[in-house]
């Protein structure tokens, strides 16, 4: 059971609504939610039994996709969205290849920003922006992001189950090149993004978060293709996440039933 001491009650949080950073965090085994988040995520799980498994599966694909990146060269990471820090996150992955891969996580969840900056604290190449990734000018300018980031040299941009918070009125492909066009050829661009694709019982699980501060849109293959348009896939293209360069102990027969299709582009 998640639990979080006074400390973390004293930040500016809204307790009235669950914060989907924080569910994803207890459905993930960690400690940083409310009983707020907890209530919910315990409804959730009514609709969607799996959920957990799910979110596991999730996270496993991003491990894999920055150990991927890493062998391809690449040692600046931009994480939109980077949500509550877990065992395994993108600095520790990416700075077991180099110590000094630089990453830039960027959260709008208090409790995110705090926990963030109290692992990152004595991390030189690590760092946390507090603020809505939506706003792609304010982040790319931001002091940490130019200490940290050089736009000259590639770049991935990772953006893990973050996209479907972004409902169609708000263009989520106009945000997505923004960024797009601050990078360099060579850079890349991991995308993970839930689907009610061979799952249409992840609708009643979606709908289900118009309960919190962050409302779902969950889309088919074909919506989410073009987020990566100016963007070449690598193999294996847009699969579901156990399908994405599984390691040889992972198996799953069932892969459609992750509901969260996966994948990396480059840009040439």
């Amino acid at each position: 059971m998640g639990g979080i001491d006074d400390e973390w009650a004293e930040l500016d949080v809204d307790l009235d609504r669950p914060n989907a950073a924080r569910v994803y965090d207890y459905y993930l085994g960690g400690a940083y939610n409310f009983a707020v988040d907890r209530e919910f995520a315990h409804q959730a799980e009514q609709l969607l039994p799996d959920v957990k498994y799910v979110a596991t599966l999730n996270r496993r694909f991003l491990r894999r996709a920055v150990r991927e990146l890493s062998a391809l060269g690449v040692r600046q990471y931009l994480d939109l969205g980077s949500g509550i820090p877990t065992v395994g996150n993108v600095h520790e992955i990416a700075q077991e290849t180099d110590p000094e891969a630089r990453v830039v996580y960027v959260d709008n969840e208090a409790v995110a920003v705090m926990h963030s900056k109290r692992i990152l604290a004595d991390n030189p190449n690590a760092d946390i922006v507090a603020a809505d990734f939506r706003k792609p000018a304010a982040i790319l300018e931001d002091p940490v992001t130019t200490r940290l980031l050089d736009f000259d040299e590639p770049i991935a941009l990772i953006m893990c189950t973050i996209l479907h918070f972004i409902p169609d009125e708000d263009d989520p492909r106009a945000i997505l090149g923004r960024y797009r066009d601050a990078l360099c050829p060579g850079s890349y661009l991991a995308i993970s993004h839930g689907t009610t694709d061979n799952r249409p019982d992840l609708q009643a699980f979606g709908d289900s978060y118009r309960k919190t501060a962050n409302p779902v849109t969950l889309r088919s293959k074909a919506a989410i293709e073009p987020f990566f348009d100016g963007f070449e896939f690598i193999e294996p293209g847009l699969v579901f996440t156990p399908q994405w360069r599984p390691d040889e102990t992972e198996t799953d027969t069932e892969p459609e039933k992750s509901g969260v299709y996966a994948g990396v582009g480059r840009k040439p």
